[in-house]
């Protein structure tokens, strides 16, 4: 009786899928779609009751309803997502209709992903170009992400991605009807994109040999991160660090249909032991610098995905934006996951609840305490800093390329100073340590945003210091560069400055993969050693001034920029 099907191009365009295919039903829960149905006779709904069956997943529940010749379908706002089998039985024939999949709608306000804004929904949905925030808190650089999450196939591996979770291996019934909840959704995703603990999208590595794969800072976009994981049997694809495993994510969100952003936090915490402390060890001269578990990173990318809370309270009171971060850094519930954490408990310190919230609170407000590694294994006290982690949090602005500063959102101002970045060189007076009652020693230090072309050396400014101090430096990357050692001349007092080159042949093979150098500065009272003063910073390596001019409008150009000589800034291949 049933000839043909038609799911109507418009289906997608109705449904905002149009962008991703036109050769698939691609619609979104909570709101209708149709589809026409030719018959090879005339149809006459009592003598021909027709019942519509959709199944999902490999365990399915069916259910039935009379139909006409043209059919309205709505699945559910919270019916799971995912690929589904559309039939239609007539008197014991059983006819495929098609074979829809079914997204998250952040355009229904019954879908608990609804975003009531049109132009946060054309940002945080459909937006496949975005920028991913790196450098140091105060030296903030943009860096271009394709997330492409319209792509061809891109339906295809992220349905992929869902159904090589770690859940739908043990159960695939009880894994396929949880996906109707953004929460449980975000969870997978968030595991799925690391391999560490299953078939997992992307390895990471953050030094050693590269070899096998490919250089983080190769990635410039997610589809070809995606498109060969889906190419190769869900082998992981080599390599990542947090900005690559935030970019994939993002887009695998936004193709499902759950609103995602890329946030940066700059002086981001790891705080191993859950006590929001970081414990930060220095070398005196001569003495093996002691590892710590815990750890600050100039910076670290998560992304935030939207959606609504009810497992946490029936007011909506933690609705909105919630942390996601797929970097493997700890275990939750038995796999390297991170959230949804809801930005809004983490900003009013409900660190009770699920899930990670205690985690991501303390990458944001975590105190840090630097100590100082003595010749004969006793370690002092320098400093104590509650306000050096968790600065300038950033994500791209809805609309534009601009920054956008969402620092408050996550923590309150200490004492009321501005979180903004420091734009012009500040002059910091502080006053040496001292913990046995004697006098400590006044020292002037000038601290200012360094940059630093790449491919040249590396001098640093100046620093002055009073008599009878010594003054170490120690600058490093993943491998310690350079190490100074300088007393200051004996009396009559005088100010010393203590000029620092790191050549280009002495800092570039550590630099492949990063744009940062940290340097710390120790200067000690030589007549009373007790007095310390601890000062750190991160130079950050400049990209070059490229400009590009295409003499003939024809011809395409396919540039590569890439660190080569201290000749140029960046070889052009």
């Amino acid at each position: 009786m049933i000839e043909r099907c038609d799911w109507l191009f418009r289906n997608n365009v109705n449904h905002h899928t149009s962008d991703v295919t036109v050769k698939e039903l691609l619609v979104r829960r909570g709101q209708p779609f149709t589809l026409n149905l030719e018959l090879s006779k005339p149809f006459t709904p009592d003598r021909h009751p027709l019942t519509i069956s959709g199944l999902t997943g490999q365990s399915p529940k069916s259910s039935s309803a009379k139909g006409d010749l043209r059919l309205k379908i709505t699945p559910p706002a919270n019916a799971p997502i995912g690929e589904y089998i559309l039939t239609v039985s007539h008197r014991g024939e059983e006819t495929l209709l098609a074979m829809p999949v079914v997204l998250f709608n952040p355009w229904c306000p019954d879908d608990t992903v609804f975003l009531p804004d049109e132009e946060k929904r054309q940002e945080y949905v459909m937006n496949e170009q975005g920028i991913i925030y790196k450098g140091s808190g105060n030296y903030i650089t943009p860096m271009d992400w394709n997330f492409g999450q319209f792509e061809p196939d891109m339906v295809k591996i992220c349905m992929k991605i869902l159904d090589m979770n770690n859940n739908h291996g043990e159960d695939p019934a009880k894994d396929v009807s949880s996906r109707c909840d953004p929460i449980y959704v975000g969870r997978v995703v968030s595991a799925m994109i690391n391999s560490e603990d299953d078939h997992g999208v992307l390895m990471g590595r953050w030094g050693g040999s590269y070899a096998g794969g490919f250089r983080p800072s190769h990635w410039n976009g997610s589809h070809a991160i995606l498109k060969s994981w889906f190419n190769i049997d869900c082998h992981p694809v080599k390599y990542g660090q947090c900005w690559v495993f935030a970019g994939v994510m993002c887009s695998v969100m936004r193709l499902l249909g759950i609103p995602c952003r890329v946030v940066t936090n700059f002086n981001s915490a790891h705080d191993t032991n859950k006590n929001l402390v970081i414990d930060m060890y220095h070398a005196d001269y001569g003495v093996a610098p002691k590892d710590s578990r815990d750890s600050v990173w100039n910076f670290h990318v998560w992304v935030e995905g939207w959606m609504k809370r009810p497992d946490l309270a029936e007011d909506g009171k933690y609705d909105g934006w919630q942390v996601l971060d797929p970097t493997p850094q700890e275990m939750s519930d038995g796999l390297y996951c991170c959230g949804p954490a809801p930005v809004k408990a983490i900003l009013m310190g409900d660190v009770d609840l699920e899930y990670d919230v205690p985690f991501v609170f303390a990458e944001v407000n975590a105190d840090c305490i630097d100590w100082l590694i003595k010749a004969d294994g006793t370690k002092m006290k320098i400093y104590s800093d509650t306000e050096r982690v968790g600065q300038n949090i950033s994500t791209k602005s809805v609309g534009s390329n601009k920054r956008r500063n969402i620092t408050d959102c996550y923590k309150h101002r200490e004492g009321g100073k501005s979180t903004e970045p420091r734009r012009l060189s500040i002059v910091v007076s502080a006053q040496v340590m001292n913990y046995n009652g004697s006098s400590a020693v006044n020292i002037m230090m000038e601290e200012k945003e360094e940059t630093v072309p790449v491919g040249k050396g590396y001098h640093s400014s100046p620093w002055g210091v009073g008599r009878g101090t010594l003054f170490v430096a120690t600058l490093y990357l993943k491998h310690l560069l350079l190490f100074v050692c300088a007393p200051a001349p004996p009396p009559p007092p005088i100010d010393l400055s203590l000029p620092i080159l790191i050549p280009f042949s002495t800092y570039h093979k550590y630099m492949m993969d990063g744009d940062n150098i940290k340097i710390s500065a120790v200067v000690t009272d030589m007549e009373n050693p007790v007095n310390i003063y601890l000062a750190e910073d991160n130079v950050v390596l400049q990209e070059p001034p490229l400009a590009i001019v295409a003499v003939t409008p024809c011809h395409c150009l396919c540039v590569k920029t890439t660190r080569s000589s201290p000749s140029c800034y960046r070889g052009v291949q």
